[in-house]
């Protein structure tokens, strides 16, 4: 068990993937300047994790929260003015949360989170799945038209790595992150673009590049 600084935000953030912030509410830049200070005794790491009921913006508005969230490595940080900050931060561990620690004494929550650990499933089946992935992205990336995504080679990364290539909802996005085990999380994500592909041929009109749209907390 550790203990994490969380940031509830209206959408998911996968390992391996990377996230543009914009933060200006008053607990969360106090948050952005604790990991700041202390990032010579410890990396710059918060957690994410998705609002299931209620707002990002203002005090009460988180109403609850999804079990899972992403650990978040602070890789990049620029002012844009006042208490206005852009950062960019990449996903790394996945974590389940435990409790609000109510005496950390911060304006923003601190949770006891449990991390979880990264296992295959069965090992026979990984490589095959991870092929018929890798060719559905492909197909979807036909559709779009937009191959500009690299398709991970590696079998866990590429199962983090559908939300890159399709558009997806916060919904499915974390069922991707609750995902067990790498067997299971490639199982579901080629369910999900295949359903994206079909769609988006049924439709007669290319998919929409995902890209990386701007979270306001």
């Amino acid at each position: 068990m550790a203990s994490l600084p969380l940031f509830p935000l209206g959408t998911v953030l996968l390992p391996g993937a990377r996230l543009p912030l914009q933060v200006f509410e008053p607990r969360y830049v106090a948050l952005l300047r604790d990991l700041i200070e202390a990032q010579e005794e410890r990396p710059p790491v918060f957690g994410i994790i998705a609002i299931r009921e209620g707002n990002e913006v203002g005090d009460g508005a988180v109403r609850a929260l999804h079990p899972v969230g992403c650990a978040a490595l602070l890789t990049h940080v620029a002012v844009l003015g006042g208490q206005r900050f852009f950062v960019i931060v990449q996903g790394t561990n996945r974590f389940r949360v435990g409790e609000i620690d109510p005496r950390a004494g911060t304006p923003y929550a601190t949770a006891h989170v449990h991390w979880l650990d990264e296992h295959d499933g069965d090992a026979a089946a990984i490589e095959p799945l991870a092929e018929r992935v890798r060719a559905e992205l492909k197909a979807c990336q036909e559709v779009t038209g937009d191959d500009e995504q690299e398709i991970p080679g590696g079998a866990r990364a590429l199962s983090y790595a559908v939300p890159l290539v399709v558009s997806l909802d916060l919904a499915d996005r974390q069922r991707l992150l609750e995902s067990p085990d790498t067997e299971s999380r490639l199982r579901l994500g080629l369910e999900l673009a295949h359903r994206e592909r079909e769609l988006a041929t049924a439709l007669g009109s290319a998919l929409e590049a995902p890209g990386s749209p701007f979270d306001l907390n």
